[in-house]
């Protein structure tokens, strides 16, 4: 394990108001991919640079498997409504904070000013860039920390009264704090990370998807830098799109191997290129 990985393990790195990301083990890292697409052991067999033209093969070609070799497993405190949208993604390892067998702590997320905003008219699901007048924004947060403290002292008041723990956490909001193990491949993290790393994803979801992101750019940067080139930045075309596309683009424009590869691409990267532009223009 390198040292880039060691200085994130047991190590929190903060999100919103109460939450945070923790590194809690990890098994691999850009060797145990190569090694797995190779089938074969031997550290060192391989050039550093061929173990990158070999990652960047596999994620542009999507030969999925061999990133499932490497997993990370986090320990995440953060709010329910959040944890609601994170465990959508089914192909993890979870162990949550059970509020049967513990008492549910007093930590509630209230947003940051600038995150209080109008519903957004474009998507439905989301909020605006507008945010709401500074005096709508202060009686919103005052009803957010009395609604927070009424329930929370009803929740002690019921405990107190000797009812059961699993009955009296049920009016607590979405906005109570959990916490969870959460473990996962690579290749289903690159999943969840394309997804709520998006802009156009929750902000909250957002800062922790970042923050898990910070760890795994450190933990095996080689596959960071592929999932970067041909995943989180790339565009794909649908059907129809290709053949507008193919009626836009002059034939005699398509550059040549030496001129892709002076802009960054490598040999074989902007043989299959070209190859991809010549299919759909014949």
């Amino acid at each position: 394990m390198s040292e880039n990985v060691n200085k994130y393990l047991d190590k929190e790195i903060k999100c919103l108001d109460y939450g945070f990301v923790r590194l809690v083990d990890i098994m691999g890292d850009d060797s145990a991919i190569v090694q797995a697409a190779r089938v074969s052991y031997g550290k060192g067999t391989k050039s550093v640079s061929e173990d990158r033209g070999l990652i960047r093969y596999l994620m542009r070609h999507k030969h999925t498997s061999p990133f499932e070799m490497v997993e990370f497993k986090f320990h995440i405190k953060l709010p329910i409504f959040i944890a609601r949208q994170w465990i959508r993604h089914r192909t993890a390892n979870v162990n949550e904070y059970s509020g049967r067998y513990s008492e549910m702590k007093d930590e509630f997320y209230i947003p940051e000013k600038s995150q209080i905003r109008t519903q957004s008219t474009v998507n439905k699901q989301g909020r605006s860039d507008e945010t709401l007048q500074e005096s709508s924004i202060s009686r919103i947060n005052e009803i957010f920390e009395s609604s927070q403290k009424s329930s929370f002292d009803e929740y002690t008041e019921m405990l107190n009264l000797g009812l059961a723990r699993e009955l009296a956490r049920i009016n607590l909001p979405l906005s109570n704090y959990t916490e969870w193990y959460w473990k996962i491949d690579l290749h289903n993290l690159f999943h969840f990370l394309r997804l709520r790393m998006d802009s156009h994803a929750q902000y909250e979801i957002q800062v922790y998807g970042n923050a898990i992101a910070e760890i795994v750019k450190s933990s095996v940067p080689l596959a960071w830098e592929a999932f970067e080139d041909y995943i989180f930045n790339a565009i794909n075309f649908s059907g129809q799109e290709i053949k507008a596309l193919s009626k836009l683009i002059n034939t005699e424009n398509i550059p040549d191997i030496d001129t892709l590869v002076n802009n960054g691409l490598s040999k074989r990267e902007a043989s299959e290129f070209i190859l991809k532009l010549s299919s759909f223009l014949k």
